[in-house]
C-alpha cells in the first residue's frame, strides 16, 4: 500500500529547488518574488496541511494561509543552511502542531490519496483503489503526529532521512526509529487487506 504511495509520488513532477535569488529578493520585501515561492510551493504546503490534519479542508486552508504569513515575516530568519523547502516544512509542520493544539479534534480524511491515472483502468479497478487507498489514508491519519509526520514527509513528499531529521528537529535514527514503528503500525491496522487485494 505504502508502495502505491511511493509509485503514485514518482509519477509527480519534481520541482527544481527554489532560486537562491528569488528568495534573496523576498527578503528584500519583493513582493513579486513572494508570489513565486507561494506558486512554488502552495499545493504541497496545503497537501501536508491536508493529510496533518485529518482531510479538514478548510483548516487546511487556513494553516497554509498562517505558513505563508509567516513566511514573510519570518524569511529574514533563512540563512540558507538547509534547503529553503526543508526550513518550510519546518514552518508548516510548527503550523500544524499549533492547528491541532486548538483543535483538539479529528475528522475523516479527504477521499483522494492516491491520485489515480483513469487511462486503461476500469472503473471498478478504478474505486477498489480509491477504496483501498481511502483505508491507508484513514490508517495514517490515525498515527499519533510523532508517527504520521515521518511517514507523510517520507512518502508523500519523498524527503530523506536527513532531511526529515531536519524539518522535525531530531537525529536521523529517530527519524529511522519513528518510521519502523509506524510501519509496523499501520502493517497491523491494515493487514486484514491483504485477503482483499
Amino acid at each position: 500500500m505504502l508502495d502505491q504511495i511511493v509509485a503514485t509520488r514518482e509519477q509527480l513532477p519534481v520541482k527544481e529547488s527554489t532560486d537562491s535569488r528569488t528568495i534573496a529578493a523576498c527578503q528584500q520585501g519583493d513582493r513579486e518574488a513572494l508570489r513565486v515561492l507561494f506558486e512554488e510551493y502552495k499545493d504541497r504546503v496545503y497537501s501536508i496541511a491536508l493529510y496533518s490534519l485529518s482531510g479538514d479542508e478548510m483548516a487546511a486552508g487556513d494553516a497554509t494561509q498562517q505558513v505563508f504569513l509567516k513566511l514573510m515575516t519570518r524569511i529574514g530568519q533563512f540563512r540558507g543552511d538547509a534547503e529553503f523547502a526543508t526550513w518550510l516544512y519546518r514552518l508548516v509542520v510548527n503550523t500544524c502542531h499549533d492547528e491541532h493544539r486548538k483543535q483538539r479534534r479529528f475528522v475523516a480524511l479527504a477521499d483522494s490519496f492516491l491520485q489515480t491515472s483513469a487511462g486503461g483502468e476500469s472503473p471498478r479497478a478504478s474505486y477498489a483503489r480509491k477504496e483501498l487507498a481511502g483505508r491507508v489514508q484513514t490508517a495514517v491519519a490515525e498515527l499519533k503526529p510523532k508517527l504520521r509526520w515521518p511517514i507523510l514527509l517520507k512518502y508523500v513528499e519523498g524527503l530523506s532521512y536527513e532531511e526529515i531529521a531536519q524539518v522535525l528537529n531530531c537525529s536521523k535514527g529517530t527519524v529511522a526509529s519513528r518510521l519502523n514503528r509506524a510501519h509496523k503500525a499501520l502493517g497491523r491496522r491494515l493487514s486484514h487487506l491483504k485477503n482483499e487485494i
